[in-house]
């Protein structure tokens, strides 16, 4: 089973985790030609087309001013991203063959990089699948990505097994032709909701931890079949037979 996370806005380096070996990424000249364009871009440019404030338009614009040096920093990207997801997920204990078993069954997307293996070596980065670069004719980041990445994860599926657990947001269905890859293999997507005032609600807090603890779960577990999904319990949540049909495996709080 093919695993798909969503890749984190918030980035570090300073992970002390020696990971076995590392790869490099498949979309690196793709990477590296988005990187220069966004050079082109002034801090205050960045402010609006990252969303964020002055401060780290700052930082990435110094990230993307240093992204192509020779002696510019890079992590495996499951070290390197810090979101909520990447904490839960905590890559931190595993042994090499967590990491190797990863590098085999865990897809992680990517603006920049588009879709990436655990063990890829990336530089630090911020981005939008939003963003129209200038020399993409003001297509989308979504857009560019969507024609070159759909084959690459069915390929990547059919040899982990011929199932995907879709454990990225929703947007990220963007960066692929999303039709194409439900039509070709079996897509499970996990929910995880908390009961309020006796309803079924997204709390998105939770749904990030829960992706990153059910990815750890698969993961250490060496989970294959999209069946044993229902065997997830975390803090509280587990299955909920009643609200889960077979593509959707709900989990539920209280």
């Amino acid at each position: 089973m093919q695993i798909l996370l969503s890749c984190a806005k918030t980035m570090s380096l300073s992970s002390k985790v020696q990971p076995p070996y590392t790869t490099e990424p498949r979309f690196l000249r793709q990477a590296s030609d988005i990187a220069f364009q966004m050079t082109r871009f002034s801090v205050e440019e960045l402010e609006q087309v990252l969303h964020v404030k002055p401060a780290l338009a700052l930082e990435n614009f110094h990230r993307y001013q240093a992204f192509h040096g020779a002696d510019t920093p890079a992590q495996a990207a499951l070290l390197a991203y810090t979101g909520i997801v990447f904490k839960k997920l905590a890559p931190s204990d595993f042994t090499a063959g967590d990491f190797e078993y990863a590098q085999q069954h865990l897809r992680l997307t990517s603006f920049c990089y588009g879709l990436l293996r655990p063990l890829d070596k990336i530089r630090l980065y911020r981005l939008e699948g939003g963003v129209r670069l200038p020399d993409l004719e003001g297509a989308t980041l979504f857009d560019f990505w969507s024609g070159i990445l759909t084959g690459t994860l069915l390929d990547d599926i059919r040899q982990a097994g011929g199932v995907l657990c879709n454990l990225a947001s929703d947007e990220m269905r963007s960066l692929f032709q999303w039709n194409q890859v439900e039509d070709s293999c079996r897509v499970v997507t996990p929910e995880f909701k908390v009961f309020k005032k006796g309803k079924p609600v997204t709390v998105v807090v939770y749904t990030k931890m829960c992706r990153g603890e059910m990815a750890r779960f698969l993961l250490k577990n060496r989970i294959e079949s999209p069946d044993r999904l229902r065997e997830f319990e975390w803090e509280g949540f587990c299955y909920n037979e009643a609200l889960s049909d077979e593509s959707h495996p709900v989990f539920t709080l209280g």
